[in-house]
């Protein structure tokens, strides 16, 4: 009776063993760094909503219930598209974006979008945007002068689209455009005749106050002798005269001193 009951506990527990080993990958769970996990009770009302996602290392879960991991660190992707510029010209765009889950909001995300959010909403909004933006500018515009403006506004164009679907847009970044040769062509040579004209227009502007600065310069030497012509009377030139002449008389080379000698009436000196 006690080996009967000895067999039939060993092949419980060999069956209990088989069985753990069998559900072993439903039973335990570990989730990886960067990663979130949300629960699903088949028998206790579907996902957990209201309760935080699991967190990265290892959980023990019912058989009976699932966990379905989200990897919510940032990732990034590349789309190439063909959009139509304003004047109707078709562009090659190629557009690098940076996306993640919304950690906290992970049910909500599963329960509304599921795992393959990216497919599903990212990439058709972010192409919406790009159409829709890209459509208002030119080729000129778009190769040159609007880019960064452009790449803001796809950015921000998509982030409003996705940011109410726990989806967070990081960045939007236009790695290329391409344009047919003709077109790139007369874009350059616009360009650089533009810059060629502005290198002219900026000399020109130079000269221009250059020329400016020798008629303010005429004009106050003109000024300060007419002022000092109307200030030397005859008395105050005679007066210098003297001022000179006894400057002169101090000096110890030899000299003769005649009063009187000259057309004005100063003094006349003769020396060696």
């Amino acid at each position: 009776m006690n080996q009967n009951k000895l067999a039939s506990i060993g092949v419980i527990a060999v069956i209990l063993l088989i069985a753990i080993i069998a559900l072993s990958n439903s039973l335990f769970v570990t989730i990886d760094a960067g990663h979130r996990g949300v629960l699903f009770k088949r028998f206790g009302g579907g996902l957990e909503m209201e309760k935080p996602p699991y967190e990265q290392g290892f959980h023990v879960i019912a058989p009976w219930n699932k966990l379905y991991v989200y990897d919510v660190r940032v990732n990034q992707a590349d789309e190439k598209m063909q959009v139509l510029s304003k004047n109707g010209l078709n562009i090659n765009i190629d557009v690098s974006y940076r996306y993640q889950p919304n950690p906290s909001q992970l049910a909500f995300l599963h329960n509304e979008v599921g795992k393959d959010y990216q497919r599903s909403i990212v990439i058709p909004d972010l192409k919406a945007a790009t159409r829709e933006i890209i459509g208002k500018y030119l080729p000129e515009e778009l190769y040159s002068s609007k880019r960064e403006t452009i790449q803001t506004e796809i950015f921000e164009r998509t982030r409003d689209a996705i940011i109410g679907k726990h989806i967070t847009l990081d960045a939007v970044l236009i790695k290329d455009i391409g344009l047919p040769e003709t077109v790139k062509s007369a874009i350059e040579e616009k360009l650089e005749a533009e810059q060629t004209a502005l290198k002219f227009e900026y000399i020109l502007d130079q000269e221009r106050k250059e020329a400016e600065r020798k008629v303010i310069e005429a004009k106050a030497k003109s000024d300060a002798n007419d002022l000092l012509n109307r200030s030397l009377t005859e008395n105050i030139l005679r007066d210098k005269g003297i001022e000179a002449t006894l400057e002169v008389a101090k000096s110890p080379n030899s000299k003769v001193v005649i009063i009187g000698g000259g057309d004005s009436g100063m003094p006349l000196i003769l020396g060696n």
